[in-house]
């Protein structure tokens, strides 16, 4: 408890907790409203349920040149605080296009808000790896995924309880003031200089397209060379199948397996338990990362958690199936809390939105493929059970990967950085 007593003096963090949890809570609430909204209106066409999901993945790659070198070269205070009231017009937009009613605007909004976002969080991430001391790093790690797994637990439930009573343009009407409450909670933080423009002042006009082009070789050129981050990224990619795949199996077991008549009710339920597994587990794994090393502690939930997914594709009943996704729900926040930790630590500053505009969209390209896959497959050549096969198989697979590679490649990092270290104590 003294770790999180001490991180939350940091009045800034404090601030930017805060608004990272606003903006969560609206955009989980209208994102969910939304789907269900058009389960509900298209119950015949589940491909629109994840065509949704792709407009929230697919922008990655049109920004993720541009997204980590504006947040290492331009102010990341005015760019997460830009992005929010961008987001929050956009979600006024996509309310006037539901209600206009033609599904390919309303996907181009969707399109256009999640490219927005994308900018905010390697700017938001460069700020708090400036703002917290290197030994609070996984306290915070463990702060996000606690705040995940509470999304996990009421996010689907807070989702579906707007639209059944205030409907899907209420709900967005959460979602927009979500974005203005974390704009102004962002305005309200005073960051230090050094730690919003790490490579010094530059304006948008500075940015020619050559500099941009420069900018983002040189991130790639880092993460290549920096032997621990060029395997971790292998994992992303598996991560994006991971994410691709849980973002619609949940629903789609229940609906087309499980539970037809009864989906939206049990999703509720379903919701509630992987959420309260997810924050065991986030208690859990926050008390093992101070005792474990932490590509030790990512080994086990990678392990643990793909397993288990794979057995959740069994039960034919509905309390055996969430019983078995408990268990998985466990191990995730290993992961989460083992990465989240590590990367602001051996990252440098000035390299911290380059490093984040790479790692994201190569996450999200797969999680874009998986969701085209499973559009075009579902259910005709791909069973629901496949899914979890392949979500399952792809965690194990890394973690395999990682039981094998990860050890060797963090005692070398030890051993260069208290090289660096003798050296500039003798320095002085």
């Amino acid at each position: 408890m003294g770790k999180f007593k001490e991180i939350f003096q940091n009045r800034n963090f404090t601030k930017l907790f805060l608004a990272n949890f606003t903006s969560q809570l609206g955009s989980t609430i209208g994102l969910t409203a939304f789907m269900f909204y058009l389960l509900d209106r298209f119950t015949d066409q589940p491909a629109y349920a994840t065509i949704t999901e792709l407009m929230f993945s697919l922008p990655t790659l049109a920004v993720f040149f541009i997204v980590g070198v504006l947040a290492d070269r331009m102010d990341r205070q005015k760019i997460a605080y830009y992005c929010d009231w961008i987001s929050a017009l956009l979600s006024l937009s996509l309310i006037i296009t539901i209600y206009i009613g033609w599904m390919p605007l309303i996907f181009v909004v969707l399109f256009l808000r999640s490219a927005v976002l994308k900018f905010f969080f390697p700017a938001e991430n460069g700020i708090v790896q400036g703002i917290l001391k290197e030994d609070n790093y996984t306290t915070a790690a463990g702060l996000n995924q606690l705040v995940g797994s509470l999304f996990m637990l009421f996010g689907n439930g807070l989702g579906i309880f707007a639209y059944w009573s205030v409907g899907i343009y209420g709900a967005l009407i959460v979602d927009f003031l979500s974005f203005i409450g974390s704009a102004l909670l962002i305005r309200a933080c005073k960051i230090e200089r050094e730690v919003r423009l790490p490579n010094g002042e530059h304006r948008l006009k500075d940015l020619k397209f050559k500099m941009i082009l420069e900018d983002f070789k040189i991130g790639f050129l880092y993460m290549m060379k920096h032997k621990l981050l060029k395997n971790l990224m292998i994992g992303f990619i598996v991560f994006g199948v991971v994410n691709g795949g849980f973002s619609v199996m949940p629903v789609f077991i229940l609906k087309y397996k499980l539970a037809p008549e009864t989906y939206e009710e049990l999703s509720i339920v379903i919701g509630i338990v992987f959420g309260v597994g997810v924050l065991i587990g986030s208690f859990v794994a926050s008390l093992l990362s101070q005792k474990l090393k932490l590509y030790q502690l990512i080994n086990i939930g990678l392990l643990l958690t793909g397993s288990i997914i794979i057995t959740a594709s069994l039960p034919n009943n509905i309390t055996v199936f969430m019983i078995v996704l408990f268990f998985a729900a466990l191990g995730l926040p290993f992961v989460n809390v083992g990465i989240g930790g590590w990367l602001p630590s051996i990252i440098d500053p000035k390299m911290m939105g380059r490093v984040q505009g790479l790692m994201n969209p190569l996450m999200m390209l797969a999680q874009s493929l998986t969701l085209g896959f499973i559009t075009v497959s579902f259910p005709t050549i791909l069973s629901i059970e496949m899914i979890y096969w392949l979500v399952g198989g792809c965690l194990v697979l890394v973690g395999i990967f990682y039981m094998i590679t990860l050890p060797k490649l963090t005692n070398a990092e030890e051993q260069i950085k208290n090289s660096t270290l003798q050296e500039s104590s003798a320095a002085r």
